[in-house]
């Protein structure tokens, strides 16, 4: 219809009517948490590359993840930093390593909140790359057993959800195999499917202490200027039995959390980075913008290109600004 008689302003009037048209919702459930735990330390130690977050001691990550049950947020993410790192990341797949102690005592603690693990090497290798490196390659076929291992060590300390980040080929088929044979076949695999090979990663391999000694991760991370490759990653994944995608960074690949979530049709993850964190904090600190209102348009934007779930360092915030 033609002005006047359409006129689009009328459902904008107020926060009422806004609220009532809304086509996209974003609630403290569709977010998960990331918490780092750390090895050999008491109590919690600031992060320089995104203010307001820390490392935790167990103890401290337990009650993180109280304070994330009371926001509503239902799920956290794991990422372990161990005492000592080996060539081989052995510490990823110690049953009593850090991740899977934390794992036992965040499910004791909290049993209904969901714990997801990351399932690498990259924290616990003592090169920081993603898998056994056999001169200055990373030896994919090696790694895949390593990674299998862990995620089977990590489900039995409770794990709720493995999230394999190493981008090996055949990893999730192969950790399925051995989810499958160890007895742990209601075990769900996210897939961190489409990773880019991205700049936005700094702040997290500050807080991980994982960044690569030599080299970069270029040769198994994905290209940031191919998509399609994205999607064929993500295909691949839902072939070798993964229960959700993920898309990693969120922000600068908006166009791939909706063609991914358009073909497959499975969960999806977006995961809201370290920079992406960092940035917005920064800009904020700065008095550049409104920290309230930046982070959740950008969170409902994530929502809005096709993300089902978001993990994010924003969480707790939006948790309460969403109250």
């Amino acid at each position: 219809m033609a002005f006047p008689k359409t006129r689009m302003r009328r459902l904008r009037a107020t926060h009422q009517l806004r609220g009532l048209v809304r086509e996209t919702q974003l609630a403290a459930q569709d977010l998960i948490y990331p918490l780092f735990v750390a090895e050999g330390i008491s109590g919690r130690e600031p992060i320089w590359t995104m203010p307001g977050i820390e490392r935790l001691s167990i103890t401290e990550a337990v009650a993180e993840a109280g304070s994330a049950v009371a926001l509503g947020i239902g799920a956290v993410i794991l990422f372990g930093i161990p005492a000592t790192k080996d060539p081989e990341g052995s510490g990823a797949y110690d049953d009593d390593g850090i991740v899977q102690l934390a794992t036992r005592a965040i499910k004791a603690a909290h049993p209904d909140l969901i714990v997801v693990t990351d399932v690498c090497l990259c924290e616990y290798t003592d090169h920081g790359h993603c898998g056994v490196v056999r001169g200055l390659t990373v030896d994919n076929d090696a790694t895949l057993d390593l990674l299998a291992r862990t995620a089977v060590s990590q489900a039995r300390a409770g794990a709720d959800i493995v999230a394999p980040s190493d981008m090996m080929d055949g990893r999730i088929g192969h950790i399925r195999a051995a989810l499958d044979e160890a007895d742990l076949t209601q075990t769900p695999i996210l897939a961190y499917s489409s990773k880019f090979a991205s700049a936005f990663y700094g702040p997290f391999r500050a807080a991980a202490d994982s960044a690569p000694a030599f080299g970069d991760r270029r040769g198994y991370q994905l290209d940031p200027a191919n998509g399609t490759e994205a999607v064929r990653e993500s295909l691949l994944d839902v072939e070798e039995g993964a229960d959700l995608l993920m898309v990693k960074p969120a922000l600068p690949y908006l166009d791939i959390i909706r063609r991914v979530k358009e073909l497959t049709q499975l969960p999806l993850v977006a995961y809201n980075t370290g920079g992406e964190y960092s940035m917005l904090k920064a800009a904020a600190a700065a008095g550049y913008m409104d920290e309230r209102q930046a982070v959740l348009e950008a969170l409902t934007g994530i929502r809005r290109a096709g993300a089902d779930i978001i993990i994010t360092y924003h969480a707790k915030d939006a948790a309460l600004w969403l109250t």
